[in-house]
Parts: C-alpha cells; structure tokens; sequence
C-alpha cells in the first residue's frame, strides 16, 4: 500500500461496529468496497492525504468545536495490482480530532454516526439496575440481567437516558440508579472509555498507518508467531507504539492470524505441558502443517523445472457474516506466512452477502453454479475465495465439496453460537456431517462462557463422538480491542477471544489373534 492513504477498506469495517453476536447482539452487517465499482454516497467517512496547505486555526469559542478542520481534497482507494486507482469526489470540511481530544459523550459526540448511535442505545437498550424487572433471560451467571430478582424488583423496565460522565455511554435510566449502582457499573467503567476513545479515532480523520500490510519477505526470516508483538516485528511491519494503535490493528488482523497461528509450524500451541494442543489435535494439525509448509521441489521457470502442484489447502469458514466482508490485503496475510502453499477460503452463510448486493450481485444459478457460488480468483496467485450464500448442510448433502481430506481441508467457525439458545437449532444439522469429515474444526468464542457454552452444548449433542484436538482457552492472538453491544450497554467483548478445535472421532480397528 502507498503510505499517502489509508484504506478505505479497513477503515470502512472499523467504522461500521462490532459483528453481531448470533442471538443476542446486533447482527451488524458490514460492506466491502469492490474496487471495480464505487458508491460515494453510501460512505460515511474516508481518510484523507496529509495534506501539504496550512489547516485552520483552533476555534475560539468554548462552547463550539475544539479542533483542527481539514481542507478538502480528493482521496485514492488502494486497489489490487492490475487495477487502477479510483479518484473520489472532494469532501465537505469535517473536524480533524487529536489525540489529546477524542472523549465526547456519545450524544454530544462530533461525529453524526456516533450521535445515531446513542439515539439507538436510549430506544433500545434498557438500565442494569437490580430495582427493574427483568427483561429477559439472562444469557451467563454475570449478566446483569441476572441480579433483577423478581422479590426485590419493584420499578418496571427502563431505557437507559444518563451518560455515564466518565466513559461517555448511556447506562442508567437515571442520575440516581448510576450513582447508587456506580460500584457495579465500574468494572467496566475503564474499558467503556476505551470504547468511546476508539470510535472516536476511527472517526478523527487522522492517517491509519496501522492499516498498511507489508507484503511478502524472504523465507529465511522466520515470523515468530509467540504474540502479537513478535509476529508485527518478525513480519516487518510498521512500528506501532500505541495501544490505541495496537488495537485498531489486530481488530482486524485477528480472522487470518487466529487460524493461522494454529496452523503453522512455529504454532505456539503445542504438546507440552500449558500448550493446550493434545495428541489428537498434533496428528491433525500435523497432517495440515505438512501441505502448507511442503519441502522445496526444485521447480523452475523452464520445461525442465516443471513440477506437478499439489490442490489448495481449502478452509471452510461456516456461518460466515462480517469476516467475509475484510479487505482482501487482510487476508492475503495468510499467504505469507505460508509462502509455498495455495488457499481456497470457502465463506459459507445465508449472511454472507447480506446488504452487498449493489456491489457484487449474485450470480444466477445454472448447471455449471448450481448455487451461485462467488469466486474471487484473481486476488492473489496464492490465495482464491468463494462465497456460498446458504446453509452448509445443504451444500453437504449435494456432495459438492466430497472428497474431504485431512491434509488439504479445515473448517473454521468465527463466533458461531453453537450452545446460543437464538442459533443453536440452526447447527444441530450441521453438527453431525461436520463430524462425518474427519477434518479439524476450529471454533472461537466471545467470551470464555460464550467458549464453555458452545463445548457443552456439542457434548451434549455428540456425546463422546468427537475428539478434543485443543482444549478452550484464550486466543494469543484475539482482538485487543474491545466491542460494545447497542443493546446492553454493560455487555462488552472482543472478537476471537477464546478458540479450541475438536474433530469426529476415529476409530482404529485392532485385530485379535485367535489362539
């Protein structure tokens, strides 16, 4: 990528929120710019060129906008190589924020976006305080939802209307309920702040060098996948040293590095004591970790060089929703860390495509594309994606990804909601012809209960059909930044917090000599 610019394309999935939580967040669907096409009135924001004309002085006035205003210039999308860039129309002036100015209370915020948002919090979301009654079930043992016992709760539900004056996010109905709920309100007081700080950044205007992706390197230089910290240093990335940062970052580098760190062989999981991995999962991942890191074949340019090329290692992402809408420059990071091995991402979901059909229409259903597949081929000569609008267990069942193999295939479910009471019946006929494959699935969870309670709805359902291939726990390489559910201000999280991987038993036949 140039470093005039940020891409529009990752800025444009920060902007847009956090993905929506099967059955009890928002379902947020995000948009991605095709760079063949371009809608100007449908983006909110763009980052600019540094400009090289003076900007305006600071406003006098206390009680109008305390900032610098940018001039107005036309901005450049990065597009792909082969394709030029597309020019975008100048842009009205806009308060450029500074880092020392980005807290404002979500309803006085400079941002309109912002400000909608708040709206919607206060016709939607309803105050925490154990004085209300309840408004649903609750969803895990610390939900707040959980301390309105029907003895005590005497007021009937509220929406919450008070911003808290130190995070800036509505969370009471009242002055008073916050304050006589203020010890409560305050584990999470901090990190609301760092919510409201961050979408404000998203939103200041300021040049993303966060957003820049190095391309590939050398395979002598070995990535160190132990952290976020050494994998950005190992992979020459730009130098980042801030958290705000950091966390813009890895919000969206976490989808490609989550299977990626388990996959490769400098993997940090591991066999050893802590390292989470078991000794079904080391034969799995082994099988895997051997066709993305082949041996050199002594292929060359000339006849005599010619090699026959193994098939792609092709990974499922099932109930795909935002991860389908990533730049394609994030992704392409999977293909340099395994710079000798092909991938064919495969998104499968009824969500997949939702609100993009003005950019990237689906294609009729004929013999040849019985259902509308989406190809993107020409990304990368590494890397290819498809796109499936529909549920999994029909594309199962018409065999059309039959054969699987262990060595080439890998399913991965971002968040899938497995045990969520909203979408657990859409995976009980999944669950069974996943475990039919034979091949590792991996699976990632908001929270550590949204974790726990996915594994036990799958033992529940499977009983002792599976095998354990990594045991539940934090993801080394989850999202640092955290997430806001509009509809319950006091529910935080971040993407892939927590991952694990099971696979469906096998069974070894042993023979008995008869004696």
């Amino acid at each position: 990528m140039s470093s005039g610019y940020t891409c529009l394309r990752c800025l444009k999935y920060s902007l847009l929120g956090p993905l929506g939580r099967r059955g009890s967040r928002k379902n947020t669907t995000l948009q991605r710019w095709i760079t063949t096409s371009y809608k100007p009135s449908a983006v909110p924001i763009h980052s600019t060129r540094q400009s090289t004309e003076p900007l305006k002085g600071r406003a006098a006035s206390s009680l109008g906008y305390q900032g610098q205003y940018a001039k107005n210039e036309p901005v450049e999308i990065p597009t792909p190589g082969g394709l030029a860039s597309t020019p975008i129309p100048e842009l009205e002036g806009r308060p450029l924020l500074q880092s020392n100015n980005l807290f404002h209370s979500f309803s006085n915020s400079p941002s309109p976006e912002i400000r909608r948002r708040a709206a919607f919090m206060k016709q939607n979301a309803y105050c925490p305080h154990p004085n209300h009654h309840q408004t649903r079930l609750p969803s895990a043992p610390n939900d707040p939802e959980a301390r309105k016992v029907s003895g005590s709760a005497s007021l009937p539900p509220a929406h919450v209307k008070f911003e808290c004056p130190d995070c800036g996010i509505p969370v009471s109905c009242s002055e008073e309920h916050w304050a006589d709920d203020y010890e409560s309100h305050l584990e999470i007081c901090d990190t609301l702040r760092e919510i409201n700080e961050d979408d404000h950044d998203l939103r200041s205007g300021r040049f993303f060098p966060e957003f820049e992706y190095p391309g590939p390197q050398i395979e002598e230089a070995l990535v160190n996948m132990t952290n976020w910290d050494t994998y950005l240093y190992s992979r020459e990335f730009r130098a980042i040293n801030e958290a705000r940062s950091m966390r813009q970052a890895t919000r969206l580098l976490t989808y490609p590095m989550t299977i990626g760190s388990i996959l490769h062989e400098l993997s940090p999981y591991n066999i050893r004591r802590g390292g989470r991995l078991t000794v079904e999962g080391l034969k799995s991942l082994s099988a895997l970790r051997y066709t993305l890191h082949p041996p050199r074949s002594g292929a060359g340019l000339d006849i005599k060089g010619l090699r026959p090329n193994p098939p792609p290692v092709r990974i499922f992402i099932l109930g795909a929703r935002a991860e389908s809408s990533l730049p394609r420059e994030v992704w392409v990071q999977l293909t340099h860390i395994f710079p000798r091995a092909t991938i064919h991402l495969i998104f499968i979901g009824p969500e997949s495509m939702a609100n993009r059909d003005s950019e990237f229409p689906l294609p009729e259903q004929t013999p040849g594309n019985p259902f509308g597949a989406i190809v993107e081929a020409r990304i990368s000569h590494q890397i290819k994606i498809s796109t499936f609008v529909e549920y999994y267990h029909t594309l199962h069942s018409a065999g059309l990804f039959y054969p699987y193999d262990p060595y080439f295939d890998c399913f991965m479910l971002y968040h899938p909601g497995l045990g969520h009471p909203a979408s657990s019946h859409e995976w009980e006929e999944t669950l069974p012809q996943l475990l039919e494959t034979k091949v590792p699935i991996i699976c990632t969870g908001y929270t550590e209960w949204d974790m726990q309670r996915d594994r036990k709805w799958v033992e529940e359902k499977v009983g002792g059909e599976y095998d354990l291939l990594m045991e539940p726990g934090e993801n080394r390489f989850r999202s640092l930044r955290w997430d806001l559910n509009d509809l319950d201000p006091s529910d935080i999280s971040c993407g892939n917090w927590g991952v694990w991987a099971f696979r469906g038993k096998r069974y070894e036949t042993t023979r008995k000599d008869v004696e």
